[in-house]
């Protein structure tokens, strides 16, 4: 799988937020398929930052209602990643 692939996009919550800040943790929405170590790899590839440890966790996608039809929305895998000391990732500079 190509990096791009596997790191789907940066998780911008509170709880994410509080984690960059105290503990240096980045949190990801990855590729269902990847692992531990494919998103280690791609995390170092794209933010050129040393990764001290990975924690997945799969989530169950949500029941949505359409009227009387009720469907379900597609489960998602979020990692999260523990940066070295000195090492940060920054997505929003400047402001």
């Amino acid at each position: 799988m190509n990096v791009h692939q596997i790191i789907q996009r940066p998780l911008q919550t509170e709880k994410s937020m509080i984690g960059r800040e105290e503990q240096n943790l980045a949190t990801f929405a990855v590729d269902l398929r990847a692992n531990k170590l494919e998103i280690k790899q791609a995390v170092e590839e794209l933010f050129d930052v040393q990764v001290k440890k990975v924690r997945t966790m799969r989530q169950q996608g949500k029941k949505r209602r359409v009227g009387r039809v009720i469907g379900r929305k597609p489960a998602w895998k979020k990692a999260i990643v523990e940066l070295a000391e000195g090492h940060s990732i920054e997505f929003f500079e400047g402001v």
